[in-house]
């Protein structure tokens, strides 16, 4: 009696395996539902955020909170609240190492003695 259930198993397995050979052009990574190799970019709009277009190619979206007193920085990796610093006219917004200077028509953001997005400028249609 067990053999002939081991014979029906085996037999099982052999046609299972030839049905599934027979899928050789089919990838794995078509199926797989969590993403890519390819990297996809946001295309999506922010509501109430303004976009700034930096040197190469660089990209983020601010959004203003209690009337200028902190500011929501939407970096394409994370998100991150900075409060205001110092009573200065330029608009300086910093949180722990993280400094961004929205002075003049530039923004610049600095994070430790990093400049991780210099000559920022906000995108054509958007207000803040």
């Amino acid at each position: 009696m067990q053999r002939k259930l081991r014979f029906i198993a085996g037999t099982g397995l052999a046609c299972g395996s030839l049905l599934l050979s027979g899928c050789g052009d089919m990838k794995v990574k078509q199926l797989w539902p969590f993403g890519g190799d390819t990297a996809q970019g946001r295309t999506r709009t922010l509501l109430n955020a303004t976009e700034y277009q930096c040197a190469a190619g660089k990209r983020f979206h601010l959004r203003t909170l209690e009337d200028g007193a902190s500011v929501w920085l939407i970096l394409p990796e994370r998100e991150l609240r900075l409060e205001k610093t110092g009573t200065e006219p330029a608009k300086r917004y910093g949180k722990g190492s993280t400094l961004l200077d929205l002075g003049g028509n530039e923004a610049t953001l600095k994070e430790g003695a990093l400049v991780s997005f210099t000559g920022c400028k906000a995108a054509a249609g958007d207000s803040k």
